[in-house]
């Protein structure tokens, strides 16, 4: 994971920050406590609440580790709202409205650490995502999806 660029929008940025802060400020303290509780209860082979503890610390520090190395490598998504929809190009931090078999999709083009298909957020790196880079408003672009090809139109790109 050393020297990779990883892109998030403001608002995923935030999200990361968010989460270490709580893992960093709330989550360890309180599992720093059971740790310490229960190992004032003796026996710690035998101490079941002591052993949860500890793996919960090693998981909270790994992942404290993972966005310390994260946020080192984040590149903001900048937004661009320059120009008309029809003249931009699809790039990382695009809303795009896509037709497809007659219904209206919005997706919102991401970095992989951003991606939340439930939420329409697609990585740049997904079939896609990699599709509709550097497209623009009226061109159709076709997809390999595990179902067969899928053709879409750009309508919109914000």
């Amino acid at each position: 994971m050393k020297d990779q660029k990883i892109y998030l929008t403001r608002d995923g940025l935030e999200e990361l920050k968010k989460e270490y802060e709580e893992l960093i400020k709330i989550k360890r303290p309180d599992v720093l406590d059971r740790v310490s509780q229960a190992r004032n209860l003796g026996d710690l082979s035998e101490n079941a609440e002591y052993v949860a503890a500890r793996e919960e610390l090693s998981f909270i520090d790994g992942r404290i580790g993972e966005l310390e190395e994260l946020l080192k490598q984040v590149t903001l998504i900048q937004a661009d709202h320059s120009g008309s929809a029809a003249k931009k190009a699809i790039k990382l931090g695009s809303k795009v409205t896509l037709h497809r078999d007659g219904k209206r999709e919005i997706y919102m083009v991401v970095g992989e650490w951003e991606a939340d298909p439930t939420e329409k957020k697609i990585s740049h790196e997904s079939p896609l995502g990699k599709a509709l880079l550097g497209k623009r408003v009226g061109e159709k672009i076709e997809v390999e999806a595990p179902a067969g090809k899928i053709l879409y139109k750009i309508v919109d790109v914000g």
